[in-house]
């Protein structure tokens, strides 16, 4: 089983979101990991089929996914960021109206259907309106949707946005189990959703895939420029100003410790710290620090 994508290319007006990426992805979870406008949810909306690329292709088992058609629709499960609804829908009624259009029989989509408000923790809220749900709920209504037809691929577009961490764990669990012979292509920012049950990361940066590989094999990259210091507290500001700060921690006696990324160490107690692949990420992006912080 195998999803390509071969030299895919689009463009809008004077911007180029996908710049010429080639991927082969084989089952278990893959993460795409990038910065918000990295060009993830293009890239994700071509291989939905949802969006024809300027350029290249997407191939199901070696088969362009046009020659399939329904045949890959069949088989294929999605979510997106946005995911649309009536808003006089019920939970329940907005999972049987999308078992109907994947073809599933009433029996199976009943049983479907049952298993996934469980597993998703929606039972309660089976009759009520989605518009009235939480942001969290609505998420959780989504990724039921995408896996109603067990999927043999399934691409989740930042599925955890508006999660709580306990939901995010629970979700990253039932993503693993359920990845054990399917294609999961997980797209996020957020690196804690892929850090641990990725069987591999691609990193997307402005259009174009910088690396692919186990988490492992990522933080290689940033090796040697991850490190830890113990500084003053009424120093800190410097420091801020000064080094690509990653996290603090508070220490007795006026003191904090302070984690950043740097080709070589800036302090002279400085200790070098084993590289994590959020690390990475804020290496990478380090415009995510500019902005207070990332999700990552």
């Amino acid at each position: 089983m195998e999803l390509t994508m071969e030299h895919i290319s689009k463009n809008f007006k004077d911007k180029k979101a996908v710049k010429d990426v080639s991927l082969t992805i084989t089952p278990g979870v893959w993460g795409l990991l990038g910065a918000n406008g990295a060009g993830k949810t293009t890239l994700m909306r071509i291989v939905a089929g949802i969006m024809k690329p300027d350029s290249g292709q997407v191939l199901y088992n070696g088969v362009p996914i046009d020659v399939l058609k329904e045949a890959y629709r069949d088989v294929f499960g999605y979510l997106p960021q946005e995911f649309g609804f009536y808003p006089e829908f019920s939970v329940a009624d907005y999972l049987e109206y999308v078992a109907a259009l994947k073809g599933l029989t009433k029996k199976d989509a009943k049983h479907k259907i049952e298993k996934l408000l469980d597993r998703m923790t929606l039972y309660e809220v089976r009759n009520k309106k989605i518009a009235k749900l939480s942001g969290g709920m609505k998420r959780r209504v989504g990724i039921a949707q995408a896996l109603l037809n067990e999927p043999e691929i399934l691409i989740l577009d930042e599925p955890t946005s508006g999660l709580d961490p306990g939901e995010r764990v629970r979700f990253r669990n039932l993503l693993s189990e359920f990845a054990h012979d399917r294609i999961v292509l997980i797209s996020t920012h957020i690196v804690s959703d892929i850090e641990y049950i990725a069987m591999r990361n691609t990193i997307m940066k402005e259009g174009k895939i910088l690396s692919v590989g186990t988490t492992e094999e990522l933080v290689e990259l940033v090796k040697g420029k991850v490190w830890s210091s113990v500084v003053p507290m009424e120093k800190l500001q410097k420091y801020e100003r000064e080094l690509k700060i990653v996290n603090l921690k508070n220490e007795d006696a006026g003191h904090v410790v302070i984690r950043y990324l740097s080709d070589e160490p800036l302090t002279k107690d400085s200790v070098e710290e084993q590289a994590r692949l959020e690390d990475l990420y804020l290496w990478l992006f380090p415009e995510a620090l500019q902005k207070g912080g990332s999700e990552a």
